[in-house]
Parts: C-alpha cells; sequence; structure tokens
C-alpha cells in the first residue's frame, strides 16, 4: 500500500502511525488535533503547540474533512428516537 491523500494535507501511511490519519509530513495524528479543537483550544495555540508543523488550513480541512464523515455516518451512531 501506499499514501493515501484524504485532502491536501491529511493523508493515510501504512509506514506511518500504522495507517491512522496524520498531517502531510508528521506523525502528527489528525485525531489528536481535532480532539484539542473539540477541547476549545484556539487554532493558534494548536499551531503552536505543534510548533509550526500544521497550519490554519490543516486544521480546517481535517475539521471538514471530520464533518462530511460525520454527516456520511451519523445514522450509525444515532441512539433511536426520541418518540415513546
Amino acid at each position: 500500500m501506499e499514501t493515501k491523500f484524504m485532502g491536501r494535507y491529511v493523508v493515510t501511511d501504512p509506514e506511518i502511525c500504522h495507517g491512522k490519519p496524520t498531517f502531510r509530513g508528521t506523525r502528527i495524528l489528525v485525531a489528536d488535533v481535532l480532539e484539542q479543537v473539540a477541547d476549545g483550544l484556539a487554532w493558534e495555540t494548536i499551531i503552536e503547540e505543534w510548533r509550526g508543523s500544521i497550519s490554519y488550513e490543516a486544521i480546517a480541512e481535517a475539521v471538514r474533512l471530520s464533518r462530511w464523515a460525520f454527516l456520511e455516518n451519523a445514522d450509525k451512531y444515532a441512539f433511536g428516537s426520541m418518540a415513546a
């Protein structure tokens, strides 16, 4: 297998981090950055914490891809209807 580009910044490569999505050219897991976003960290702070290895655009792409994945799979995670 080879590197798969999920976007301009997000890639998967079986040789890097067991094939989990990372930011291109890094070993920074997309999931780790999305957790920081979910925790409410400012994107500028996230970029600083990763010493500039990722950009605002890279974070935005990860958020967009996550939104798409959620919308495509939301029905799999639904707890059921609220109707009695």
